[in-house]
């Protein structure tokens, strides 16, 4: 089924329509955001079964409370906002937090940011779906989202001190992976 709309449909008149629950309009919302958004939920996941299930989540959450969005701001940052906020819901389910030792911690040196060029984009993202679920979701929401630590710890429900000690590992445990696709690549050649 193709859709077309008029070139005087509005935002306004389109959400109205989502409001209104209209199928082909909830349809054109779901396909134009779905892979901006799946890259959101494949960063906060284990695997492409875990991000679906963010993913369609989120998209339940987003038709509920379609009403809720204000005109004029972003439609893109709202949904994102869900869909985070979802991963993170995930992340409490699925997962049993650990407070980590935050002196060894400091005993661990960051990563080089300018080595991350050599990598390509699915490279790191498999990298990062690597990481424990607990250093993964404080990586994304501190370096991809903008979060601080004490937004984080709000959150997750851990302290500050254990969302920097995550970030710490979650970098060092994503310098070994990525020094250890560049080493193999290197014997490969």
């Amino acid at each position: 089924m193709n859709i077309s709309l008029p070139l005087d449909f509005s935002e306004e008149a389109f959400l109205k329509a989502c409001v209104r629950k209209e199928l082909w309009a909830q349809k054109k919302l779901y396909e134009d955001f779905y892979s901006s958004m799946m890259g959101v939920c494949l960063r906060y996941s284990n695997n492409k079964e875990d991000a679906m299930d963010i993913l369609h989540e989120g998209f339940i959450k987003v038709f509920k409370n379609i009403s809720k969005f204000q005109p004029g701001t972003s439609l893109s940052a709202w949904i994102r906002r869900i869909m985070v906020n979802t991963a993170i819901d995930f992340y409490r389910k699925n997962v049993r937090r650990r407070t980590e030792d935050l002196d060894q911690a400091y005993q661990i040196s960051s990563y080089d940011v300018d080595a991350i060029s050599q990598f390509t984009e699915k490279e790191i993202l498999i990298a990062v779906q690597k990481l424990t679920p607990a250093y993964r979701t404080v990586f994304n929401l501190y370096i991809i989202e903008g979060y601080s630590h004490r937004e984080i710890a709000e959150k997750l429900g851990i302290t500050e001190s254990t969302s920097r000690s995550n970030l710490v590992k979650a970098r060092t445990k994503l310098q070994k992976s990525l020094t250890k696709q560049e080493n193999f690549y290197k014997k490969v050649d």
